[in-house]
């Protein structure tokens, strides 16, 4: 695979996924595509279910409050809510974590709003065009499955999000330090050990089944967010 083949490929899922947002999902992807997208991740088909419920509902309820006076993107990911984006002051950016922290199933808030002016588009195009460039090295690194990953860029900074073990944390951390353009790299991670990883692997190794919903297991602790120098 070409360079340009890996770095099209979020382009492509992004395609994909307005397509299934727009209702014409069942053109393009089978019940077979969907399943193997939700076992590769290592949530449970119910947590992520879960999180796209909570970003709907997070994004509909602020911009019922702020509308168009703040920017923000919301980000879920096992329950553990990530904001980024701008907003005009800091009792805005304090109503925002609040509003979303009182949604349900919510477990916690990242709160990384900026009191700043809104990014421009040609910012947001760049941090879209970062976040492509993150994932296909994610792909390159043979040593980590870059399916792990939530990869989240606001304004030249990265956030990662997971389930992954400390060497995960620490080598993705390193590689997306290489990415021209990226001034900072904050961890949201769920730590988890080794030997949760050993357990929860087979379930990627079994992508080509259907995913079925599954008891949401005992929740690993959160690692704080933390930037990487």
């Amino acid at each position: 695979m070409t360079p340009m083949q890996r770095l099209a490929l979020p382009t492509l899922a992004a395609v994909l996924l307005a397509t299934t947002l727009s209702g014409c999902a069942p053109l393009l992807i089978g019940g077979a595509a969907v399943g193997t997208l939700m076992m590769v991740d290592r949530r449970t088909s119910g947590s992520q279910l879960e999180d796209e419920t909570i970003e709907l509902r997070a994004r509909s309820r602020l911009g019922e409050i702020l509308g168009s006076r703040a920017h923000i993107n919301v980000t879920s990911y096992n329950r553990q809510v990530l904001l980024t984006g701008e907003v005009p002051d800091a009792a805005t950016k304090q109503l925002a974590e609040q509003t979303v922290a009182k949604l349900d199933n919510v477990r916690s808030v990242v709160n990384e709003l900026g009191v700043m002016s809104a990014s421009t588009l040609t910012q947001r195009s760049t941090d879209i065009f970062i976040t492509g460039k993150i994932k296909a090295s994610l792909v390159d690194a043979k040593d980590l499955t870059a399916t792990a990953f939530k990869v989240v860029t606001e304004r030249g900074a990265v956030y990662l999000m997971g389930r992954v073990t400390q060497r995960e944390s620490e080598r993705a951390t390193a590689v997306v330090r290489q990415i021209s353009g990226v001034n900072r790299v904050v961890r949201v991670f769920e730590i988890i050990s080794e030997e949760e990883l050993a357990r929860i692997a087979p379930k990627a190794a079994a992508a080509g089944a259907v995913a079925t919903p599954a008891a949401a297991p005992a929740l690993a602790p959160l690692q704080p967010a933390s930037a990487a120098k």
